[in-house]
């Protein structure tokens, strides 16, 4: 039978509108309004990504870019540090047991799991809800693939960042030699870590710019984290989210091909009232922060529909009818 603080809990958990699901290597938490923090929490095994951690990636900031009640997320880790990376005990055996003696379908079988562990970063960029990470202590290997699919990245000042991977026999396959390079822009540095698995410390990574600021300690960071995530939540989901998008796309885009694609997002975007609210607040002279804006349904990027001006167009015109049919 269970106790009376755990039936509290459990009544607690049954009242709560916006209850999170539980998973095995992932602890959510609604921590302020429309903020969500999903906290890495192995931390027995470091926060090693074992392969339910894969799975429940995808899983979970799915699930997020579907919730009308979140509008920014928080990443961070429990323990003593942020990761350390691929758990090898456990994820060697997905790779080593690969069916049959024939070698053509072990590599087809090999590509397809490599394309579903890509699959649990680049879902951090699909989500359109701007996503911080807060790195403590260690980010290894796999931990620099997750937080290069970020939009904001904060460390403590104890924090250090390695490109483990090539120490362990192989390239890095999950994010990191794609996305680093785009985010520090110094191919020489980039390069450099990844060839020789050097440890990145927090000035150092601050000064090139994979992280925006420095901390004293951890509880500083989340809690800086979770105010800017705040103040995040409380602007137009139109406007934050379709900036994400946008963002995204044009790293990947040359600038007329992503001035052709903003024109074709903000043909229906400039239609929303959050525009009236926000005019109507600055001549009333009010804080940007008094505007209420409505929630926005549940919105899915598939970056492979909207890779193009008709998917964009596609895209926005069923989230906005009266747009006119033949004005793409």
């Amino acid at each position: 039978m269970a106790s009376k603080p755990q039936q509290q809990q459990q009544m607690s958990a049954q009242q709560q509108p916006n209850s999170v699901p539980a998973y095995e290597t992932l602890k959510l938490e609604r921590v302020r309004e429309k903020v969500l923090h999903v906290e890495l929490n192995r931390p027995e095994k470091r926060n090693a990504m074992n392969v339910a951690f894969w799975r429940e990636m995808v899983e979970c900031f799915n699930m997020i870019g579907q919730d009308s009640e979140c509008r920014a997320v928080v990443i961070s880790g429990a323990g003593k540090m942020f990761t350390s990376g691929i758990d090898l005990m456990d994820m060697g055996s997905v790779f080593l047991m690969s069916e049959g003696d024939d070698m053509a379908r072990k590599a087809w079988n090999i590509h397809k799991k490599i394309q579903d562990y890509q699959e649990s970063f680049t879902v951090l960029e699909k989500c359109p809800k701007p996503i911080i990470v807060a790195v403590h202590g260690a980010c290894i290997g796999g931990g620099v693939d997750l937080i290069t699919a970020c939009d904001i990245r904060y460390c403590t000042q104890d924090a250090w960042f390695q490109v483990k991977e090539v120490d362990v026999g192989l390239a890095a396959d999950v994010g990191t030699l794609q996305r680093l390079p785009r985010i520090i822009g110094n191919r020489s540095l980039v390069n450099e870590l990844a060839f020789t698995c050097r440890k990145l410390m927090a000035p150092e990574a601050e000064s090139c710019g994979l992280v925006s600021r420095v901390f004293q300690d951890r509880e500083t960071m989340l809690q800086s984290a979770f105010d800017l995530a705040t103040e995040i939540a409380s602007k137009s989901p139109i406007a934050v989210q379709g900036t994400k998008i946008n963002l995204v796309y044009s790293r990947d885009h040359s600038v007329p091909e992503s001035l052709k694609y903003m024109a074709a997002w903000n043909m229906s975007m400039l239609q929303t009232e959050d525009i009236i609210k926000s005019a109507q607040a600055l001549m009333e002279k009010k804080s940007p922060k008094q505007v209420v804006y409505s929630q926005l349904l549940s919105l899915t990027i598939n970056l492979s529909q909207v890779g193009s001006i008709q998917g964009c167009l596609s895209m926005c015109k069923a989230r906005c009818p009266n747009i006119p049919r033949d004005s793409g």
